[in-house]
């Protein structure tokens, strides 16, 4: 098998591992870095709860998040489709609208200095407005 051939996204067994301590730590209000994005599948419309990370930004309106995995996450793809989503973030919920998928060189411009660097090593990042 080559390597184009190989599935995007991250190795299961890595999600089913670290799966439940995000979901335990993503969107308190002491977890600064993680959140829980909430969305609806694109084609199934089942509710969905996806722990993230998301990037400091020098705009307080747009939140970003990095893609490592790339523009066909399926989170982001269903985010997309839907218009927007919620993040509950900080211990709060913030309604976000507009989501727009941007490469990898459009999100280190948005990002503050300190995290440019990691957004280098991504293909991809979502957008998305405070409602």
């Amino acid at each position: 098998m080559d390597e184009t051939s190989h599935q995007q996204g991250p190795p299961r067994r890595l999600v089913n591992a670290t799966a439940p301590v995000a979901r335990a730590l993503a969107g308190r209000r002491w977890m600064p870095l993680w959140a829980v994005i909430r969305h609806r599948g694109r084609r199934s419309g089942t509710a969905y709860e996806t722990p993230i990370a998301v990037v400091p930004t020098a705009d307080a309106s747009i939140v970003l998040i990095g893609l490592p995995w790339g523009a066909k996450t399926n989170w982001a793809r269903n985010v997309v489709a839907a218009g927007g989503a919620s993040l509950r973030w900080h211990g709060r919920d913030l309604d976000l609208v507009d989501p727009r998928i941007i490469d990898g060189d459009e999100a280190q411009r948005l990002a503050r200095a300190p995290v440019r660097p990691v957004l280098k090593r991504f293909p991809a990042a979502i957008v998305l407005d405070r409602a």
